[in-house]
């Protein structure tokens, strides 16, 4: 699709339709709409914290925030990793991400270690769905004490689905699955009723060990 038809309006409507964008490459200008067969979610009541990385939430191994470096976390997803040569996240989608950060529809979780960006992940919120677009890390667990932040964040919120569109074996360790379209958008429809999830809900100096007690007692 051309990318000057793509609006951020259109881009909300899309997520509340359950498909979502992606782009061959980081300098392609046209984005293609994708819907899976297999959709990939963490259930916010089941989400598992492997014992060593609850640890390291735990001792508060890094300092974490949200929306602070909106642009930053997702300039570095779109970044090559190992295993991954190429990105999806084209100069025009990352356009369109800043824009709904802008109007709070986006948001970010930050890691940071001695002042420096060391993880985070970013996403696009609509009513209680979450749509988890892409994370990053450049030091150990950086990435995944922001995603057990943000699941504290989601369930303190009020949000009701956590959507990963594909699953991984990385995403599998949290307890992440795989349902049916038709599942999807039904779980997808009853988050979009909630009108009052609130993503700022949580206390941004909420500890580690706060953080884990949160999600299990609200599991």
């Amino acid at each position: 699709m051309p990318h000057d038809v793509i609006t951020p309006n259109l881009l909300l409507q899309a997520y509340s339709s359950g498909v979502f964008p992606m782009a061959e490459g980081r300098k392609d200008s046209e984005l293609f709409w994708v819907d899976p067969e297999e959709r990939g979610i963490i259930p916010l009541t089941h989400f598992h914290i492997p014992r060593s990385l609850a640890k390291r939430v735990r001792q508060d191994a890094y300092t974490v925030t949200a929306n602070k470096a909106f642009q930053k976390v997702v300039g570095a997803c779109s970044m090559p990793a190992r295993g991954r040569e190429t990105t999806w996240i084209s100069e025009r989608i990352e356009m369109l991400y800043t824009d709904l950060h802008k109007r709070g529809f986006a948001h970010s979780v930050e890691t940071w270690s001695d002042g420096k960006l060391a993880g985070g992940l970013y996403g696009v919120s609509l009513g209680g769905a979450f749509f988890g677009e892409s994370m990053f890390s450049a030091k150990t667990d950086a990435s995944k004490v922001a995603l057990v932040h943000l699941v504290a964040r989601l369930k303190v919120g009020g949000y009701k689905l956590l959507d990963t569109q594909f699953i991984t074996d990385h995403l599998k360790q949290f307890g992440a699955l795989e349902i049916h379209r038709n599942e999807y958008h039904a779980r997808l429809r009853d988050a979009l009723q909630i009108q009052d999830a609130n993503f700022d809900q949580l206390d941004p100096l909420t500890d580690g060990s706060t953080v884990l007690q949160l999600i299990t007692q609200t599991s």
